[in-house]
């Protein structure tokens, strides 16, 4: 049974540490976090103990697996730390905001034969996993036009846009990680366009609140990505995959399924209220993958080159924001 400690006891981290708490196949000792109150309550919630110094939480002898769900600004150096004394890591995206550091952390944690997993967890999402398996049958034949719409229902602090990295490295990146996985392929080229439409003041980051991206897949299919961090209706996430022989959708999900009938009208339930209430059930299914690999010592996928790739996408997209021309992906 892996010994997990888990970095970090922010929102994020409480719902990991819940995950790994609930986890049957999981000895969860230790929880670290910069704020020692707000780590000791988390770990008194969960049965766990507040480390008192990173040493503790990359000591062998007592851990086998970290949960990194830190600050963006310290996944590079904690991971690096896992693989150099033989820790797996499970780590939240991105590696590192810069994508050279991202590269150079990736190669070292490669290098030393670690476990590593990259939490792209809409992978494992269960009607994005069926998805997957229709295109991979070749039910629909070849893959021509994909869809993907991200739209969150408010927006974010600018306290928060000042230090995400912008809208294509913090919410579409994961959309760029799900066009890979589907399509079985790496874009070549994209472009992006965006405006700032809910929170004008964003643009001071240089940054955009709603986005349309094209991608060109190697063969000439395209994928269209539209993020949008402000809706007004609740949070909105689909995907439709056109083939040569047919087509297969998620559709969006209703925090429901009652329909009132009233005379003329019909009104249903609405979506849910935000991104978290949607994508939940994925945080367990991914620590679940995660622990699976290391039991059957297959390496653990999303892989880091898969966290890179994507990375590497929003790079090329948020160039292509700026420059306003179809940019090269530089894998």
């Amino acid at each position: 049974m892996p010994r997990f400690a888990l970095l970090g006891a922010g929102f994020i981290g409480s719902v990991h540490a819940a995950n790994l708490a609930a986890h049957p196949g999981i000895d969860f000792r230790l929880v670290y976090d910069v704020d020692q109150q707000r780590a000791e309550a988390l770990a008194v919630a969960h049965g766990a103990v507040a480390a008192t110094s990173l040493e503790e939480v990359f000591d062998p002898s007592r851990i086998d697996a970290v949960f990194i769900a830190s600050s963006t600004d310290t996944h590079a150096e904690h991971l690096r730390r896992a693989a150099a004394v033989g820790i797996a890591a499970l780590c939240e995206k991105p590696i590192d905001l810069d994508l050279d550091r991202a590269r150079e952390t990736a190669a070292f944690a490669q290098q030393s034969g670690v476990a590593v997993m990259v939490d792209f967890n809409r992978r494992f999402d269960r009607d994005y996993a069926e998805l997957k398996r229709v295109v991979d049958s070749g039910e629909i034949g070849k893959v021509e036009l994909i869809q993907l719409t991200s739209r969150g229902p408010s927006m974010p602090p600018l306290s928060y846009a000042a230090v995400s990295g912008g809208q294509m490295r913090d919410q579409t990146v994961h959309f760029f990680d799900l066009a890979r996985w589907l399509s079985g392929l790496d874009p070549v080229e994209v472009f992006a366009t965006g405006s700032a439409l809910a929170e004008p003041g964003i643009a001071q980051y240089d940054d955009v609140d709603t986005s349309a991206v094209t991608l060109r897949l190697p063969g000439g299919a395209l994928v269209q990505i539209d993020s949008v961090r402000r809706t007004g209706y609740g949070y909105d996430e689909r995907i439709e995959i056109m083939g040569s022989e047919g087509m297969v959708e998620a559709r969006r999900h209703r925090n429901g399924a009652v329909s009132r009938y009233s005379g003329a009208s019909v009104v249903d339930d609405g979506l849910h209220p935000g991104w978290f209430e949607r994508v939940q059930p994925t945080y367990a299914a991914a620590l679940a993958a995660f622990v699976s690999s290391l039991e059957g010592g297959a390496a653990p996928i999303p892989t880091l080159d898969d966290g890179l790739k994507a990375q590497a996408i929003a790079e090329a997209a948020t160039l292509s924001l700026r420059s306003g021309r179809m940019e090269p992906i530089k894998y």
